[in-house]
């Protein structure tokens, strides 16, 4: 282990040239123009651009380019790379090699069909109920708007083609699909709107994502000694050490050069898939670090979020590191979220959250922006649910991430406009952001936003995009962009509707209406104070506001009828769909926390309760030899010890007993939401008192006697 990280230090020397390596290994455009004929390429860019149907003979030509391509960069194998309900990506890898000819030779081949359409065997991921489980048949097919890309690792080169996963009967089993529907439905709600306001020449609108991503990193040899964090990806037991993150020393603070050395890699790994890595700094806890891309269009988005964890990992392992994703790895401590930056673009360049430099005049911004205000309020469950996981129940309202109440911080300068627009009827006025002075000679002044930001706020305005700050680091951006590009395509649908029935005769009035109304009816999402506060939970239950504190608590909404029905009219989701996806929800939930459960009886079981007798026996046995040494020595402080420890061991031995019996009784429970609610409300008790005396006894026993690394081995031993 530490000859790799060795090595990594060594190889910082070494000079990237990012113009030379970015998308080096990306099928991306510029590759396809120069070995696509000019018909096929333009073709091809009608499927991407414009939807239209793609051509099995243009499917043929581009298959035999894109091999080609791969082989070039030494690929042997190709694979279908799709996302399944499991929250990771999945790979079947094929060859290129066709049957021998007769003389023993064989030839490189890849067909249209083979890039088109695979074949992964679905009985064995999650579907909810969707297909039993002896009904194996199950499609990928190829998602031309997100690049193929040639992967190196250990296996080689491999070309993996990004695919959408379906059953035999057609329904979605993936998150790629949905999320590729509700793009189609912002895409045609937008244009309606645009078409309305005079817009003739934007052809497309695309949801803009920038997902940043936190991390922790520990060293590999401690990791490997910890039994939770290779089970859970969290620490199930374990003491704060003396010092935390409270000095506020870690955050932006210089890079390690063993962490520096890892983030090299990184970039170059990512640069080469054509992952846009921006910005890199150390997070808030010690350990904690973040990456953050430049935008791109969701579906792209997602797919290169999936690549970064996954270079995150792999890259971690040459350097002697193990990269955790886990929302809460160390208790104590800042968990990790994934902020996701959302906006809607044209293509020719349009930013429909951008407010200009006077939002007040801008009407098709301020009619943008109470729409969303509306589809927040309406589906707030909807969103809060997005970001739902167990791990993330951990982080969110833990003073370090938003809380569990959705609400909207818009900043100063638009809840100035939109007060306006309630009280009067209309804005004549915005706020200017001014010159910030430093009060130094030596220094700018520098021109100041109009607005400050908000970290205790869900979601989010800042300048010309929204922020979702709730989604858990080890999620799918997934599913938050399929909810905001539903819920925001309802919303504008609704306001065309008006829009046409009124007439060119009473738009400016019927616009006019309607941002008043949306403002008027759902500024009670609005929030731009600190989301903390005990007074804004009070605050958010008198307006109404869902307060869904736990993963179980937000699953029922999905099925509701108010979501099925927007889910079904955009052609998202259908009802079996999300019921399928709740079933799902509820199982991954027990099963987490039944891994969890059962990592802690085993560790409380073999190691933590061994070492304690034995740390105990050990200090009896020194009480009987100076006792034997010199018969009046005052071992008072001896015995005080032992009989504490010996306290806390008795409690740690019933809460083990009282655990085991309950996750014994929890696999008698229905499965499903029966099931998922024991957990939560039984078997999560349960582990925290168990967890309570193990990490008092770790301030008390002998470090060479605990058996495992502590807190502070982890976080500050990297």
């Amino acid at each position: 282990m530490r000859a790799a990280a060795k090595k990594g230090r060594n190889e910082m020397s070494e000079k990237i040239n990012v113009s030379e390596i970015f998308g080096e290994n990306v099928f991306n455009d510029k590759v396809m123009a120069e070995r696509l004929p000019k018909k096929v390429y333009k073709e091809l860019r009608k499927t991407i651009d414009e939807g239209k149907g793609l051509d099995p003979m243009i499917a043929e030509v581009v298959a035999n380019a894109m091999k080609d391509w791969a082989i070039e960069k030494g690929a042997t194998h190709y694979t279908h790379w799709f996302q399944p309900l499991t929250g990771t990506t999945a790979e079947k890898h094929d060859s290129f090699i066709q049957a021998p000819n007769p003389d023993g030779t064989t030839i490189m081949e890849f067909s249209g069909k083979e890039l088109i359409k695979g074949e992964p065997d679905a009985s064995s991921f999650p579907s909810g109920g969707l297909r039993a489980t002896f009904e194996a048949r199950g499609y990928t097919a190829w998602d031309c708007t997100s690049p193929a890309f040639v992967r190196e690792d250990a296996a080689g080169a491999t070309l993996c083609i990004p695919t959408a996963f379906c059953s035999y009967t057609g329904e979605a089993l993936d998150k790629k699909t949905p999320l590729l529907r509700s793009m189609e439905a912002i895409n045609k709600q937008s244009l309606r709107l645009l078409r309305l306001f005079g817009n003739t020449t934007s052809k497309k609108v695309t949801p803009s994502v920038g997902p940043e991503q936190e991390y922790f990193l520990v060293d590999r040899e401690k990791y490997l000694k910890r039994k939770d964090l290779i089970f859970t990806g969290r620490t199930l037991f374990g003491a704060m050490p003396p010092k935390g993150q409270e000095m506020e020393d870690h955050y932006f603070g210089s890079i390690r050069e063993r962490i520096a050395a890892y983030m090299k890699d990184v970039n170059k790994e990512l640069w080469k898939l054509g992952v846009t890595a921006k910005t890199q700094h150390n997070e808030v806890a010690p350990a904690q670090h973040e990456l953050a891309p430049i935008y791109a269009e969701a579906n792209i988005a997602v797919d290169h979020n999936q690549i970064v964890m996954e270079v995150l990992k792999k890259v971690a392992g040459r350097h002697g590191l193990t990269c955790l994703l886990h929302e809460k790895p160390f208790a104590g401590v800042n968990g990790s979220g994934k902020h996701n930056n959302w906006s809607l673009t044209t293509d020719d360049g349009i930013n429909l959250l951008d407010p200009g430099k006077k939002p007040h005049e801008n009407i098709r911004f301020l009619l943008v922006l109470t729409a969303i205000l509306k589809a927040v309020d309406v589906h707030a469950d909807l969103l809060r649910e997005s970001a739902a996981d167990a791990g993330n129940d951990h982080r969110l309202g833990a003073n370090e991430a938003p809380p569990a109440i959705i609400s909207v911080f818009l900043g100063e300068q638009l809840q100035d406009v939109l007060n306006q627009l309630i009280e009067t009827g209309e804005a004549t006025r915005s706020k200017k952001g001014g010159r910030l002075e430093t009060g130094v000679s030596t220094l700018p002044s520098l021109s100041k936003d109009a607005t400050d930001r908000n970290r205790t706020s869900p979601f989010a305005f800042t300048g010309n995009k929204f922020e979702f700050r709730m989604v858990g680091s080890s999620d799918s951006v997934a599913g938050s962009n399929i909810i905001l590009n539903t819920i925001v395509a309802e919303a504008f649908c609704d306001i065309c509707d008006e829009l046409e029935a009124a007439g060119e005769e009473n738009f400016e009035t019927a616009v006019h209406d309607l941002i008043k109304r949306n403002a008027t009816e759902h500024q009670r999402i609005v929030f731009n104070g600190n989301g903390y506060s005990d007074e804004w939970v009070a605050e958010a239950e008198r307006r109404g506001l869902p307060h869904l504190r736990t993963m179980v608590d937000t699953i029922p909404c999905i099925t509701e009828e108010k979501a099925v029905k927007v889910f079904e009219k955009f052609g998202v989701y259908t009802r079996a769909e999300l019921e399928s996806r709740a079933e799902i929800l509820y199982e991954a939930y027990s099963k987490a926390l039944n891994i969890e459960a059962r990592t802690m009886m085993d560790m409380a079981g073999k190691q933590i309760i061994p070492a304690i007798i034995k740390y105990t026996t050990v200090l009896a046995d020194s009480i009987n030899s100076v006792k034997s040494a010199v018969s009046d020595a005052d071992t008072s402080v001896q015995e005080e010890l032992l009989a504490e420890v010996s306290d806390y061991l008795a409690d740690t031995k019933t809460a083990l007993s009282k655990l085991t019996d309950q996750v014994a009784e929890a696999v008698k429970k229905q499965e499903g939401k029966e099931r998922a609610v024991y957990f939560k409300e039984v078997i999560k008790a349960s582990m925290d008192e168990l967890r309570a005396p193990v990490d008092k006894l770790e301030m008390i026993v002998d470090k060479e006697m605990w058996p495992m690394p502590s807190y502070g081995d982890l976080i500050f031993e990297v």
